[in-house]
């Protein structure tokens, strides 16, 4: 009896249950706090194709702390006071965020914070020995759709000049190619930035998993980013030089739909592990870290009721300041938006032509209204009004602007912009526009999305009006534009007008 008791009472001493109890319940509180975070990411990683793999990561995450346990269990943990300066890092960056409108931000924030509790209620120690299940653990946040602009401009230029080679005369404007066969757009579902994005997570588990060199994993990561973009190229090429053997672009979508369905990219896949297969120099059995080294004596580490209790006041007081702030600087908004009788020119109604509208979801109110001079010419304007901004109702972001995403419309260029605005020129089927905007913002008018970000952050931090407007004026005549734009005057006394704050 006296034989078994002793492992019983060595297991109630042992402090992993005390401080994996602790973590257990801060990790609950701050979930419980950012539900709303927590949540968004979750639907995200449900509902967008482009980050279905995160659904993975979770337990990919469990299995990771899994094959380290051996190791762990020759470390004791204790509590660690910097684990705190992560945490408060993640509340930093949760509350710029959420000032800002960019839930990566608060998204990252999340994910810092319970990565500060690990450390703060673990130590140090074992933060080592968990350090590459903490890295990986950032691939949680939904980030890098914002390359799909820059990933379909490139995989135009490289599919532009595969096609010269192989003999196809093709001409390049922006996103768009014109070949003797028909008109093609390299679109977002074609800039290869979902299969990129899942191809760094995955080339970062096989660097770590496979790899114990250093230059090994860069080099093999250095090839999970080349190699999807090469092949996206080639991918986008084959789609239309299919189309001008055959004659038929019908032919060549279902074509291409098959192949980025499954076949191509699972080909990509395997070429990239067939490259690294021969490289690999971890063994099954080498442990992952040496715990004598890195943890060579009893540890001394604070009290952890105390690191507990300042890491949940840490995550606490972000929340509690942006809840003032925002409630200080609410308005109302107005039933309607009154749109400008302007001298010279009069209100019409939707002329012919292929028609546009701006995107801005979440918008508290959208008005658009036609207008045509006295020489005939016509142009759009678009008022767009936000009570105030947040999750899914922001000024700035991805998709809001001029174009929605999968629109007929699409972005070619940045043209000259106005004073305090910004230009630029879209098209649809060979038909071009273009467009200024003017965005206003706690105190400022702007054509800068950073600037919107930075006076968004800066109201919601130290308070101000909470309102933003985005006034946008189109058409096909830029002298007509700027004409339209010179007879609306002060664009800040507009916007202030439509918020009712005048």
């Amino acid at each position: 009896m006296t034989a078994l008791a002793v492992p019983r009472h060595a297991a109630a001493r042992s402090p992993w249950r005390t401080h994996l109890a602790v973590l257990a319940l801060a990790a609950a509180f701050i979930l419980a706090l950012f539900a709303r975070d927590a949540f968004a990411m979750a639907a995200i990683w449900w509902e967008s194709s482009t980050f279905n793999h995160c659904l993975l990561i979770v337990p990919i995450l469990f299995w990771l702390v899994a094959q380290r346990r051996a190791e762990l269990a020759r470390l004791t943990p204790a509590a660690w006071w910097p684990g705190l300066l992560l945490a408060g890092a993640g509340a930093l960056g949760w509350l710029l965020g959420e000032a800002g409108g960019i839930a990566f931000a608060r998204h990252l924030g999340l994910v810092f914070m319970l990565q500060g509790s690990v450390l703060a209620c673990l130590g140090k120690a074992v933060a080592r020995g968990l350090a590459f299940p903490l890295f990986y653990a950032l691939f949680l946040v939904p980030v890098g759709e914002e390359l799909v602009p820059a990933m379909q401009t490139l995989t135009a230029q490289m599919t532009s000049g595969l096609l010269a080679l192989t003999g196809v005369p093709a001409h390049l404007e922006g996103v768009f190619i014109t070949t003797p066969t028909g008109y093609f757009e390299v679109a977002e579902a074609c800039a290869g930035v979902k299969f990129l994005i899942a191809m760094v997570a995955f080339g970062a588990l096989m660097a770590n998993v496979c790899f114990r060199s250093w230059p090994r994993r860069i080099a093999f990561m250095a090839v999970s980013v080349v190699v999807p973009i090469v092949a996206n190229g080639v991918r986008a090429w084959g789609t239309i030089y299919v189309a001008h053997q055959s004659g038929s672009t019908d032919f060549a979508a279902s074509f291409d739909h098959v192949i980025y369905g499954g076949i191509f990219f699972a080909i990509v896949i395997a070429l990239i592990l067939a490259i690294g297969w021969r490289f690999f120099d971890r063994g099954a059995n080498d442990p992952w870290f040496d715990a004598g080294k890195l943890q060579p004596d009893a540890p001394r580490g604070a009290r952890l009721s105390h690191v507990a209790a300042i890491l949940l006041l840490v995550a606490a007081l972000p929340v509690a300041w942006s809840t003032l702030v925002t409630a200080a600087g609410a308005r109302a908004v107005p039933a309607d938006i009154a749109m400008p009788e302007l001298p010279g020119w009069q209100r019409v109604p939707q002329g012919e032509g292929r028609p546009w509208q701006p995107h801005f979801a979440g918008a508290d109110r959208i008005r658009l209204a036609h207008y045509r001079d006295g020489q005939g010419r016509v142009v759009d304007l678009a008022i767009v009004l936000f009570a105030s901004q947040s999750e899914g109702r922001e000024l700035v972001g991805y998709g809001q602007g001029a174009v929605a995403p999968e629109s007929d419309w699409a972005w070619t260029a940045n043209t000259a912009a106005p004073p305090n605005g910004r230009a630029e020129r879209i098209a649809s089927h060979g038909v071009e526009r273009e467009v200024v905007s003017f965005y206003r913002v706690g105190n400022i008018v702007t054509g800068s999305g950073i600037s919107v970000k930075l006076e968004t952050l800066k109201v919601r931090l130290l308070g101000g009006p909470q309102r933003a407007v985005a006034v946008l004026v189109s058409g096909g005549s830029r002298a007509a534009i700027d004409d339209f734009v010179a007879r609306l005057g002060a664009i800040d006394r507009l916007a202030d007008r439509t918020a009712g704050l005048e």
